[in-house]
């Protein structure tokens, strides 16, 4: 609003400080202010200048002849990546020089109204001494804000940018890439096709690992706390700390035992060839089912201790003269906890369980580093236990299919942001925040 009173109300200086950035500062004495915007302004327009204007090239690399050295050399291409990277950058250095115009403007226009209403115009040391008081914010904010800009919005863009290009090794794409639309999108949503299965195969064992990853973890780890915090239960402090100590040990050592133990030649089999229990050794890895219930069966090694870490916090919460009335009312255990500990907890953690779902979406280390995707089909990109995140990896770092890795990096987002929130509005969590209080 103040940008748009500029213009309207702003004297010949403060809209020609739309054009050339301090000249309302300078005049009016605000030197140190003024000259830091027409500073920016020459930089930027020196930097659009020297490099921001630079056109999209087709030039491929190839072999001059050297008359000198009587020899070919190989002459650098345009390369598409960086020229897109640039690009997306620039915009975003547009995008800051905009909100600094606009600051310039702002700022000669109120030391416009403050000459009007005859009072001083803030001097630069003014200015910083706010930034400690009214406008802390601005301070402590605009390093975080930048940060994010820079290391996750630009990077999501650059994917998604990449999603409409065909940047793959197909037909030698890595350098020089082209636009082709929504090419890879109608690639991933062809059935018929061999990415569209592949992708709806993978999707549906991620929704499927993920439903049992979390709810598994989340009703055994709810289960051992109700156990170790019963009263009846001896020494509670030293069973938590036996649980508690996978969490200690790092995650990938643990899979990575985990892997050689349940190996074709691990020792499990071995034990229980040993036994006589089985003849040939148990397909943990090389079986699509066996391999798949293996990977959620490990997990709920590293993960129902973090479950019950929670869970217990929320035991310990819940007011004793709930179940003190409950009792005397003649509520047995069962009831008890159906109507006093499970919706408590169920309030509580809803938050909890929607994170812990994505983060299941999203868990790389328990896939890759157990099985790796396997077991794979031959000729395909993805394993039978690979989820949309290990598949992205193998997309991009095995196969060089990059922009069908946006494409799926893209839909993985929309998935997961689309049906968190919706999810999380529903609950009663959202809803009725004050309920248990």
């Amino acid at each position: 609003m103040e940008l748009v009173n500029a213009f309207k109300k702003g004297d010949w200086l403060t809209r020609s400080s739309a054009i050339v950035m301090g000249l309302g500062n300078i005049l009016r004495k605000q030197f140190i202010k003024g000259i830091l915007f027409l500073f920016t302004e020459a930089a930027f327009l020196f930097f659009m200048a020297a490099y921001g204007w630079q056109c999209l090239g087709e030039k491929e690399q190839g072999e001059v002849w050297n008359e000198t050295l009587g020899v070919y050399e190989y002459v650098q291409g345009d390369n598409s990546l960086l020229i897109l990277l640039y690009g997306i950058a620039v915009l975003f250095i547009c995008a800051a020089f905009i909100c600094v115009w606009a600051g310039a403007v702002k700022s000669a226009y109120q030391a416009q109204v403050c000459i009007e209403k005859n009072k001083p115009v803030t001097t630069f040391a003014e200015d910083i001494k706010s930034l400690f008081d009214k406008n802390l914010h601005k301070l402590l904010l605009t390093l975080p804000v930048g940060g994010f800009l820079f290391f996750t919005i630009l990077p999501l863009i650059f994917m998604i940018a990449m999603a409409f290009t065909n940047y793959s090794k197909v037909n030698s794409h890595l350098v020089l890439f082209d636009w082709v639309g929504l090419e890879n999108f109608r690639q991933m949503f062809d059935v018929s096709g061999t990415f569209g299965k592949t992708f709806w195969s993978v999707l549906g064992w991620t929704i499927v690992w993920a439903v049992f990853a979390t709810g598994l973890n989340y009703i055994l780890g709810m289960l051992l706390a109700l156990l170790i915090n019963r009263k009846g239960t001896k020494i509670k402090g030293f069973w938590r700390l036996i649980f508690i100590l996978s969490i200690a040990i790092p995650q990938f050592v643990s899979l990575l035992v985990m892997r050689s133990m349940l190996s074709q030649d691990g020792i499990i089999n071995v034990m229980l060839k040993n036994a006589g229990w089985i003849q040939k050794s148990l397909p943990f890895f090389s079986n699509v089912a066996w391999a798949r219930i293996t990977v959620i069966v490990v997990n709920l090694w590293i993960g129902i201790p973090y479950t019950m870490m929670q869970v217990t916090g929320i035991l310990q919460n819940i007011p004793l003269e709930l179940y003190e009335a409950a009792e005397v009312d003649g509520a047995g255990p069962v009831i008890r906890f159906f109507k006093i500990t499970l919706p408590y907890m169920l309030f509580v953690t809803t938050p909890y369980l929607i994170t812990t779902f994505t983060a299941n979406i999203n868990n790389f280390n328990i896939v890759y580093l157990l099985t790796k995707g396997d077991p794979v089909l031959s000729g395909n990109t993805a394993g039978k236990t690979d989820l949309l995140v290990t598949w992205l990896y193998k997309m991009t770092v095995d196969y060089q299919y990059y922009n069908l890795g946006a494409v799926i990096g893209i839909m993985t987002f929309v998935f997961l942001a689309i049906g968190s929130l919706l999810v999380y509005r529903r609950t009663k969590s959202y809803k009725d925040e004050e309920g248990f209080q």
